[in-house]
This record gives structure tokens, C-alpha cells and sequence, in this order.
């Protein structure tokens, strides 16, 4: 656990140079909890507008599919792999842009070469090898954009069933089923991300690359992507920053948990905020002054 939450403190450290990444403000800690605070985005977990519209118009799937391979290809450029793909963990921002967060499960200090064994992930996205508990590298990351691409398109991942076992037997076995209703090239570029084996698939050999020089994304410009000058094709509606309308009411009805905040004596915060500081050596992060009010 501990390493997680430093891997995750040092990946948000590191997502202040790409769009599609959230935003880490600072980070601290108590004698009882940690802390970090993050960009507010309120335009709603992509998982949250999938259940509600059940799949999406492959142009709007592939807008989406191309800023996550962004923010993906942009943590691979600096060795980091995501593996924890998936809806819930891809929020929309005010307009529309994608939002990636949630980077407890980062592994870091893997470049295009090395590999890694840990078995993490969520059931629905895992890719054959990390089930298999054999080595994999950064095309777990492409096998999840693949499951997530087929998810906005067809509505389930590719491989679902209710029976963890007898997903994890299909996700190994079982041959891809492509239905009608979508172009040749999002068929081509599923059936590559969501190759059984790595080596062969989608980004095997030149990463993010590939998934750009893909005919699925011929219409679009990578660089006006990265500069938000394409305009999302849905947008949140969100009336102003307090707007919590695209969050499902079970988290917006939870009650509110004890939190540094509900002391009125700043002193005892304060303290308390001093003995904690060794206990998880190097995770409090204070922005330099001059970026405070940007």
C-alpha cells in the first residue's frame, strides 16, 4: 500500500505537462490520513455517461480513445505504465476533454524494453499475460484501450461475463466477437489492440506511435488533439464549478468524511500536520509560490 500511494503521489508530480492527465495541487498529511488535492473535474466519470447512454457514435469513441492514448503514450514516454484502464477511472472535464486520474496502480521505471509481473488491475480489462501472471510491459496499457474502445462502442467489454472465472477463460480463449455497426477501421484497430498475444499486438514495437499512424485516427491531427483545439463532440453542460450533476447521487448523497478540516484551531492542525511528516517520508508536495495562484 505504501508504495502505491508514493507511486501515485510521484506519477501526479509528473502529469503537469499533458492535457489529459489530472493535476496535482499538493499532497500532506495527518497523524491518521493523507491528502491529496486535485483538480476538480465535474464533467462525470465516462463510466457514469456510459451507463446512462448505454454506447456511444463511434466519432465521439474515437475522440475519446484518442486523447487516453495520448495521456497513455505521454506516461509511457516517461517509463511509467498505467494498468488500471478503465471507465471509472476516465473523467470528462467542463467541456468534454478527457481527464485521466487514479494512479495508484502506476508501475514506475519501465521503459519500452523492460517488463514487470505484479497481478493488479480490474477483472473486465485484464490483458491475457497479467492473467496468465506471465511478464508484461506497456501493451497492457493498449489492451485496456482496446477493452475501452469496444466498451463505448458496443456497450459491455469484450470479453464480459458475470463469472469472474469464465471472463478470465474468454479473455484467454475465446476468439474477439465483432457485431455490425461500426466502420473496418475501428474493427481493424480492436482486433489489434486486443491481440492475444503482446508481441504482436498494436504498439508491440513502436508504442504510442502506432496507435497515431492507425487508420482509425486518419481524420484526426495529433497536434490539435494535444492543443484542445478539436472540439469535444459532448459536452457535460456544466453550469458553473459547483455543479455536480454528471456524479452519480450515491457518491453525491455519501456523508461527508472526518476530514483535517473540521477543526477550527489551525494550531492543532498544524501540529498535527508537523508530527506526520515523517511517516510517509517525501509525500508532502507544496507547489513552488510563484505557481500558487496559476
Amino acid at each position: 500500500e505504501q508504495k502505491h500511494i508514493m507511486a501515485e503521489r510521484n506519477v501526479l508530480l509528473k502529469n503537469v505537462k499533458h492535457p489529459f492527465l489530472v493535476g496535482l495541487h499538493y499532497s500532506f498529511q495527518t497523524t491518521e490520513k493523507l491528502y491529496f488535492v486535485l483538480d476538480f473535474v465535474n464533467g462525470g466519470e465516462l463510466f457514469f455517461h456510459l451507463q446512462r447512454e448505454r454506447s456511444f457514435p463511434e466519432q465521439r469513441a474515437r475522440f475519446y480513445a484518442a486523447e487516453i492514448a495520448s495521456a497513455l503514450g505521454y506516461l509511457h514516454s516517461i517509463k511509467i505504465v498505467y494498468r488500471d484502464l478503465k471507465p471509472e477511472n476516465i473523467l470528462l472535464d467542463s467541456v468534454g476533454h478527457v481527464v485521466l486520474t487514479d494512479f495508484g496502480l502506476c508501475k514506475e521505471g519501465i521503459a519500452i524494453s523492460d517488463t514487470t509481473t505484479t497481478f493488479c488491475g480490474t477483472p473486465e480489462y485484464l490483458a491475457p499475460e497479467v492473467i496468465r501472471k506471465q511478464p508484461y510491459d506497456n501493451t497492457v496499457d493498449w489492451w485496456c484501450l482496446g477493452a475501452v474502445l469496444y466498451e463505448m462502442l458496443y456497450g459491455l467489454p469484450p470479453f464480459y461475463c458475470r463469472d469472474v472465472a469464465e471472463m478470465y477463460d474468454n479473455i484467454l480463449h475465446k476468439p474477439l466477437n465483432l457485431r455490425p455497426g461500426v466502420s473496418l477501421t475501428a474493427w481493424s484497430i480492436l482486433e489489434e489492440l486486443l491481440e492475444k498475444d503482446r508481441q504482436n499486438r498494436l504498439g508491440a514495437k513502436e508504442d504510442f506511435l502506432e496507435i497515431q499512424n492507425h487508420p482509425f485516427f486518419e481524420s484526426l491531427s495529433w497536434t490539435d488533439l494535444v492543443q484542445k483545439r478539436i472540439p469535444p463532440p459532448f459536452n457535460p453542460n456544466v453550469a458553473g464549478p459547483d455543479d455536480i450533476r454528471n456524479f452519480d447521487a450515491a457518491f453525491t448523497e455519501e456523508t461527508v468524511p472526518y476530514s483535517v478540516c473540521v477543526s477550527s484551531d489551525y494550531s492543532i492542525v498544524n501540529a498535527s500536520v508537523l508530527e506526520a511528516d515523517d511517516a510517509f517520508l517525501g509525500f508532502s508536495y507544496a507547489p513552488p509560490s510563484e505557481d500558487l495562484f496559476l
